[in-house]
């Protein structure tokens, strides 16, 4: 794992987006066609709005999952992620080839279907970020880093619900859903690159844990210390809490 430290949340994710579409035009160099990961999430939206100003992507070979949507959340919702993949990522790029988890269907027939899909040929890259209690897409602490399975559906803690309302997401604690479709920690590391883009103060305390701390569930994206091809960028603000010596070792 690299980490790379930003002054401000733009030059992260313009840094991000440069690597971002190295790695996606050459595996379309090489293979033919690209496979990739999305992110969504408040932490994303200047990472994404870089990369789809990048020339020299053929996003029409380029094939996208989805890391996790809520459970019984139609599109039409503010919060659907779906939705925010769609407005923010697929149509202004032109993605033509892609699987949205889709959270107002049968949750189990989603994780199987879309899991049968994405183990059909390696990921290219992975584009994540870490939560405010150090989630891995929704896979809360405790997460599960043992199953095999590609999705699963998980319970979302109150801290993580509480973050989608701080977001600006949902009104109240009580309309955040309490379940939701997630790839799991073992999908998201079989990816051959991994890209983590984590800005802000708020992200402090859950970056210094997975840095610093030992690689656990309770630190679901601590996880993340074991795959070689994975950059962390930061800004000053998220990596405030972090040693000299962590970010030494790992620059």
């Amino acid at each position: 794992m690299i980490l790379r430290v930003f002054p401000s949340k733009i030059q992260l994710a313009e840094a991000a987006a440069v690597q971002a579409a190295e790695i996606i035009a050459r595996a379309i160099s090489e293979s033919g066609y690209a496979r990739i990961v999305a992110a969504t999430g408040a932490s994303q939206f200047e990472f994404i709005k870089s990369l789809i100003e990048k020339s020299g992507i053929d996003w029409k070979r380029v094939e996208m999952f989805h890391l996790d949507e809520y459970v019984g959340l139609p599109i039409s919702h503010p919060a659907s992620f779906r939705r925010y993949l769609r407005e923010r990522l697929i149509l202004p790029a032109g993605i033509e080839k892609y699987h949205l988890l889709d959270g107002a269907a049968d949750p189990d027939d989603v994780c199987r279907r879309t899991g049968e899909l994405i183990k059909a040929a390696p990921i290219d890259v992975a584009f994540v970020g870490i939560g405010e209690n150090g989630h891995l897409a929704f896979n809360d602490p405790p997460a599960d880093f043992e199953t095999d399975e590609a999705y699963i559906v998980v319970n979302l803690d109150d801290p993580c619900r509480a973050q989608q309302v701080g977001e600006g997401w949902f009104a109240n604690l009580a309309e955040v859903p309490r379940q939701a479709i997630s790839m799991t920690v073992k999908q998201i590391i079989r990816a051959r690159e991994i890209i983590c883009v984590a800005p802000d103060a708020r992200k402090a305390d859950a970056v210094r844990n997975c840095i610093e701390r030992e690689i656990s569930p309770q630190y679901p994206a601590s996880i993340l210390r074991t795959h070689d091809k994975t950059t962390v960028y930061l800004d000053t603000e998220s990596a405030s809490l972090l040693s000299s010596d962590s970010l030494e070792k790992y620059s």
